[in-house]
């Protein structure tokens, strides 16, 4: 029933800026706080950014704090990652993700998954 695609992703040199873009099925969207998750290759997933159902409330992880910024637009179904100052490190497929549990910022706190976007930084 609930679907999520990401788009967006591309490559840039490092400093550059990308906004990656996740659209939503259903009418249901802004019921869920909603999260982006990154995963480099033979890494674990892990947390980037969490937005709450209403937009007011923002929480990053430590690595992307002061360059990425996470929107929704709950009338288009979509959730944003604005990413600046990208790094090398940013390297990874971008995904987003419906909160399940709101104390869980581990991806067993989420589902529905998109495919996934690829963010690729040169130095």
């Amino acid at each position: 029933q609930v679907q999520h695609v990401e788009s967006g992703g591309g490559l840039v040199q490092a400093g550059g800026s990308l906004r990656l873009s996740c659209a939503a099925s259903g009418r249901t969207f802004s019921n869920y706080a909603m999260g982006w998750f990154r995963q480099a290759p033979g890494k674990e997933r892990e947390f980037v950014a969490r937005i709450n159902r209403a937009g007011s409330i923002t929480a990053y992880a430590d690595s992307v704090k002061g360059r990425f910024t996470i929107s929704r637009d709950n009338a288009k179904n979509t959730v944003y990652l604005q990413m600046n100052s990208l790094k090398p490190e940013d390297t990874a497929v971008y995904y987003c993700a419906r909160q399940t549990s709101s104390s869980d910022y581990s991806i067993k706190g989420f589902n529905y998954w998109g495919q996934g976007t690829q963010v690729t930084v040169s130095s």
